[in-house]
C-alpha cells in the first residue's frame, strides 16, 4: 500500500495542499456464480463497508443497497530447496449489492471477432513455422554452408 506523506510546512503563501485518501477499488470477476445485481471488488484493507458504499455512491454515483466484505487469505508456499515459507498478501473483497432493477454484466474484453482474429494469427504463425522448417530441411545438406541452419 502506498502511504502519502504530506509536508508539515511549505515555504511561500498560500499553503496549497491536496489530501488524497489511500483508498482504492478494483473490479474483480467473481469465482462463484453471483446474482446479476451483485458486483465483486478488491479493495484496500483499511476500507470498511461504509467506506465502500460512500465511495461508490459519491464518486461514481452508483446506488448501493448492501455491502459485504471479507478478507481472502494469501497462499503460502514452501521453497523446496531451502525450506523457507513465503506468503502472498491478503486481499479484502467487497460484495456490493445493487438495486434489483440494475444488472451488471462483466465487460467482454475479447469479443468473438477478436477471438477469430487470434485464431487466424495462430494459424498464420503455424504456417510460417512449417515453411521455415521446410526451408531448413531443404538447405541442411547444401555444400559450403556452415552448420547454423541445423536445429
Amino acid at each position: 500500500m502506498s502511504t502519502r506523506w504530506y509536508p508539515i510546512y511549505q515555504r511561500g503563501n498560500p499553503q496549497l495542499r491536496v489530501f488524497l485518501p489511500n483508498f482504492w477499488l478494483k473490479l474483480v470477476r467473481s469465482e462463484q456464480k453471483q446474482p446479476p445485481n451483485v458486483v465483486q471488488f478488491a479493495c484496500s484493507m483499511e476500507m470498511t463497508r461504509h467506506d465502500v458504499k460512500s465511495y461508490l455512491e459519491n464518486i461514481y454515483k452508483i446506488p448501493v443497497v448492501n455491502v459485504r466484505t471479507r478478507i481472502a487469505l494469501g497462499n503460502t508456499k514452501r521453497d523446496l530447496v531451502l525450506g523457507y515459507i513465503t506468503k502472498e498478501e491478503d486481499t479484502k473483497l467487497a460484495y456490493v449489492t445493487l438495486p434489483n432493477t440494475m444488472k451488471f454484466d462483466f465487460p467482454d474484453i475479447f469479443p468473438t471477432d477478436a477471438k477469430k482474429k487470434i485464431e487466424d494469427d495462430k494459424k498464420s504463425l503455424d504456417d510460417a513455422k512449417k515453411n521455415h522448417k521446410k526451408f531448413l530441411d531443404k538447405n541442411k545438406d547444401r555444400p559450403g554452408t556452415p552448420g547454423w541452419f541445423s536445429i
